[in-house]
């Protein structure tokens, strides 16, 4: 089962990601960085599932 906390990491790191890429729509600066970051969250869902999966 996946916990609270991986879905609302996943979440933000989507939020970021979609924010990012319309970010970079209108060529701002810090649009890679936040899709960078978004990227981060993403993958640190991914390792907590991952981490619990194989902990179970």
């Amino acid at each position: 089962m996946i916990t609270k906390q991986v879905i609302s990491i996943f979440t933000f790191g989507v939020f970021l990601i979609i924010l990012g890429a319309i970010l970079k729509l209108f060529k701002w600066p810090q649009a890679n960085l936040l899709l960078a970051i978004g990227l981060v969250f993403e993958i640190l869902a991914a390792l907590l599932f991952i981490w619990k999966k194989i902990k179970q």
